[in-house]
């Protein structure tokens, strides 16, 4: 069995996070990767306050196991939500898009695992200083917001620029991607796309058939030019979205181009106005099974790999 100082700062069997994804990752989700073994995670996104305690509130009917909160600091109720999750007395705290410093003391205090995820080397440094708990290394492989550097680079920078337990995120979805995320230095794994096939996942079904049709070429990024870059599926959204990044069309009327975009592909499916956010590992989701499965296949098939590790040392 893997063991990770991870497992032991959270009280999780393993060392999986579920990525904390918007508009998808809920309470129903959450409880069934916690009860898993995993840490589940539900996305504050850019909802208000009350969305998210009803969510906390269903994953704890639910399961009895740590449950997360993902805040991303760009939501104009980030500041809303950064005070429930004190409320209702959330384990663990994860945050993107954005710079928690000045929630971090108030959430420590509350007796809250704060664990930023960070993008790069400075960021990792800061947040150590301030007291985080561990860190999440997420490159530019993952769905959703995205940065510069990828997994292989940024985990082991990260891993150097901290003493803090790192998990590393972006690219993984099966057992040699745990095994990878090890040998680089990390404590542990976070997947989003992987769990989009999972039975608890209330995604759209032709959203759920996307990824588990996905091919090695099926993600591309947009935003860039609006400084928030963003990975998702090749659709007829995404690849017009690119078009007008390289147009006469003003950044006003870009952003809001996607405005409603992620419901219409999470809760309508609809292929032509919806943005299906997925990582680059979307090609190796195909098929369909319960959180709990999907962490124990990914622990099992990273087991027998680290154990050959040092068979490649004479």
């Amino acid at each position: 069995m893997i063991k990770s100082a991870i497992c032991e700062m959270l009280g999780i069997e393993y060392p999986v996070f579920q990525g904390g994804m918007a508009w998808i990752s809920d309470g129903k989700l959450a409880a069934a990767v916690s009860n898993g073994g995993g840490l589940g995670i539900i996305a504050a996104g850019n909802a208000p306050g009350e969305y998210v305690r009803e969510q906390v509130r269903i994953a704890k009917g639910l399961t009895d196991k740590p449950i997360g909160v993902n805040i991303m600091l760009l939501s104009p109720f980030a500041d809303e939500v950064a005070k429930v999750v004190v409320e209702e007395k959330v384990n663990v705290v994860t945050t993107g898009a954005g710079n928690p410093s000045k929630y971090i003391k108030e959430w420590l205090d509350a007796g809250i695992k704060v664990i930023p995820v960070v993008a790069s080397t400075a960021m990792a440094k800061l947040m150590t200083r301030l007291g985080a708990c561990a860190l999440i290394a997420e490159g530019g492989e993952s769905g959703g917001h995205v940065g510069e550097l990828t997994t292989m680079v940024l985990v082991p920078q990260i891993c150097d620029a901290t003493t803090l337990p790192v998990i590393a995120a972006g690219g993984i979805g099966n057992g040699r991607g745990m095994a990878a995320a090890f040998m680089l230095g990390a404590c542990g794994v976070q997947m989003g796309t992987r769990f989009l096939s999972a039975y608890e996942c209330s995604i759209h079904p032709s959203y759920k058939e996307k990824i588990l049709k996905a091919n090695d070429l099926c993600t591309m990024v947009t935003g860039k030019r609006l400084g928030h870059p963003v990975r998702s599926l090749r659709t007829p959204f995404a690849r017009d979205y690119f078009k007008a990044e390289y147009s006469d069309i003003s950044d006003e009327d870009l952003e809001n181009l996607g405005v409603g975009a992620l419901r219409a592909a999470v809760v309508d499916g609809d292929n032509e106005k919806g943005c299906f956010l997925a990582g680059q590992i979307a090609a190796v989701v195909n098929k369909e099974q319960s959180a709990a499965e999907i962490i124990k296949e990914v622990v099992s098939e990273a087991e027998p790999i680290l154990k050959a590790a040092k068979e490649l040392v004479e």
